[in-house]
């Protein structure tokens, strides 16, 4: 192992033959996996009949995830490279490290638990032969617990509304983007970001074609139900100001409604006199304009945390060492 270093990218260097489409995977703790997946992706990419590479991010693993990286990559060299992170910063950062180093012309991104199938990159490319520069997809068919399902479409609606990206699944990974997507995407120095979105707001010809899903097989999701609302709390303040829009118009409509029940309260008061009554509806009241502050104070949080990561500059990932011909 190397000594570790501090880095936004890895180094980028000319190489002779460069591949026509890169795949860029990113892995953490899939030890389980890996095998299966590696045994699926090799017959899927050969049979395009076109040069290729694939990209492994190991995001910090720690259950023996890299060595099977490696032993897959000795044994296939001359298109497979393996970039260790020093840590686990994220499965968007990790692609994002993989973007830097790729080189091809169709960029495809995937996830190493086979819920997506690899069978279906022939698809994408096809899609991106006919002229699209960016190809998302949405999942049929999905195996997925009902609660999870449902609470999935919920929360893709809420996101389309506010983003206005108008993407059908935000949650599948298995999508392709040109290189010059790919470049925009690589001056984005944000240091939170939500690949799929970036891609789509950047897209000129955007398509989107559904995809096959299964049930994870192997190893255990890595997204539970915290993970998956920060992301998408990332996913929405990181490409909309509605939810700041919205606690504004809410503070101004709740202001309102304030200043009528307080005109109320005072001719009351004149007409009917003092009065014990109403004590309880007085504290409910106070209560859920509580609860309206803590929300908005909320609202208002997020946004200011993304303010305060992006002014600390520091980097968003770190690699430990990259594995390839040049290395």
């Amino acid at each position: 192992m190397g000594t570790p270093r501090i880095s936004l990218a890895p180094p980028v260097t000319e190489r002779a033959a460069a591949p026509d489409i890169s795949l860029v995977i990113p892995v953490y703790n899939e030890r389980e996996s890996l095998p299966f997946l590696f045994e699926r992706l090799l017959p899927v990419l050969e049979g395009l009949k076109r040069p290729y590479e694939v990209i492994f991010v190991d995001d910090g693993s720690v259950d023996g995830s890299l060595g099977l990286l490696l032993a897959f990559r000795e044994a296939h060299r001359s298109t497979v490279r393996v970039i260790e992170f020093n840590g686990n910063f994220g499965q968007h950062m990790a692609i994002t490290a993989g973007f830097r180093s790729c080189r091809g012309r169709i960029v495809i991104t995937m996830d190493a638990d086979l819920q997506n199938p690899p069978e279906e990159i022939p698809n994408l490319v096809a899609a991106m032969d006919a002229g699209h520069d960016t190809v998302g997809t949405y999942r049929v068919g999905r195996r997925d617990p009902f609660f999870r399902k449902i609470a999935s479409k919920i929360i893709n609606a809420i996101t389309d509304r506010i983003t206005g990206l108008h993407l059908r699944d935000y949650g599948c990974m298995l999508r392709a983007y040109s290189g010059n997507i790919i470049g925009l995407i690589n001056e984005s120095a944000e240091s939170t970001t939500f690949i799929p979105a970036l891609g789509r707001k950047f897209s000129i010809s955007p398509a989107e074609i559904p995809i096959g899903h299964t049930e994870r097989e192997h190893g255990t999701s890595k997204y539970g139900l915290f993970k998956l609302i920060r992301l998408n709390f990332d996913l929405m303040t990181g490409f909309s100001l509605i939810p700041l829009q919205v606690v504004t118009m809410l503070g101004l409509l709740v202001a309102t409604l304030s200043l009528f029940f307080v005109v109320y309260l005072g001719i009351r008061r004149l007409v009917v006199g003092p009065e014990a009554e109403g004590v309880f509806t007085l504290l409910n009241i106070n209560f859920f304009l509580l609860g309206v502050t803590m929300f908005c104070v909320g609202i208002v949080g997020e946004y200011i945390g993304r303010i305060y990561q992006e002014v600390r500059k520091r980097p968003r990932y770190v690699i430990r060492k990259v594995y390839d011909d040049e290395t």
